[in-house]
């Protein structure tokens, strides 16, 4: 289970702040970690399903609370079981084809998700490919725009995770951030 922030000082500063993992991001050592949800927040399948398993019912109970969240937008709750100290629970598309707003929904969620994440004073956060599962999103097209919010954010935080599930979407996540889209073995 890599520490993605417990880098030396000389390796911090030398190493993007955006990195590439395959890997099973309920375990991640972060300060925030984004749930890829639906908008009742009360968990479902995928990785939603995880981070609900992993963080205990006390996670549920919290989303109740929450009353739902649209699509879009995000919302925030403590990482309770999880080693995670929050987790953000982030609303992407269904895709539809592209003609229902949905590459400027998938924005907005991104960008929710980092502005909840800037009002807790996190220095890094780690998101799943959001979307790109039972939602249908293309998976090129959804990496597109999360490296491109996660590049605007990269100067608040000093480690962002593009933490990905299966090795399709890590490849794409490392060819589209180029040589800085660092893997799991050089953390």
């Amino acid at each position: 289970m890599p520490d993605v922030v417990g880098l030396g000082v000389e390796a911090a500063q030398a190493a993007s702040v955006i990195k590439v993992l395959q890997y099973d991001i309920t375990d991640l050592d972060v300060d925030i970690i984004v749930n890829a949800a639906n908008t009742s927040l009360l968990g479902g399948g995928g990785v939603d399903g995880a981070i609900h398993h992993a963080a205990g019912p006390e996670l549920r109970e919290a989303c109740k609370k929450l009353g739902g969240c649209p699509t879009g937008e995000a919302r925030i709750t403590p990482g309770f079981r999880l080693k995670a100290e929050w987790i953000i629970h982030a609303v992407g598309p269904v895709w539809y084809g592209g003609g229902k707003g949905e590459p400027q929904l998938l924005d907005s969620c991104y960008r929710s998700a980092f502005h909840l994440a800037l009002e807790t004073k996190a220095r890094s956060i780690a998101f799943p490919c959001i979307s790109t599962g039972i939602y249908r999103y293309p998976k090129e097209d959804a990496a597109r725009i999360a490296l491109k919010v996660m590049h605007e954010y990269e100067k608040d935080f000093r480690s962002i995770v593009a933490c990905c599930f299966d090795a399709e979407n890590a490849v794409i996540y490392r060819k589209l951030s180029g040589p800085g889209g660092q893997e799991e073995d050089d953390l």
